[in-house]
């Protein structure tokens, strides 16, 4: 029942992949759409934090402008943790195969 699971939530099914069976070719793209995601993360922390020091230049500290942005940072925050997790993977496994 747990492998029918699996297959039924594409999500488990992506966040699990097995780097050294694949191609280099595909590490490395796999790689690059990391690194972009990194930056867009990144970005949008900005832009959040951006949003609060208007908010609260503007308004002083309301909900709108504090609370909200600070969940959304919260979530990119965490889910920036796994892509970091998964980049190490990756460049951990080019660097073996170079050393081989």
């Amino acid at each position: 029942m747990g492998e029918r699971e699996d297959k039924l939530n594409p999500q488990i099914m992506s966040s699990i992949k097995d780097y050294s069976k694949m191609p280099p070719e595909e590490l490395s793209a796999e790689e690059k759409k990391l690194k972009r995601s990194e930056i867009l993360s990144a970005v949008l922390v900005g832009f959040l934090v951006g949003i609060m020091i208007y908010g609260v230049a503007a308004n002083g500290f309301g909900f709108l402008y504090t609370v909200i942005p600070l969940v959304f940072i919260a979530g990119i925050v965490k889910g920036s943790q796994k892509q970091k997790s998964s980049l190490k993977e990756i460049r951990a496994e080019i660097e073996s195969r170079k050393n081989i």
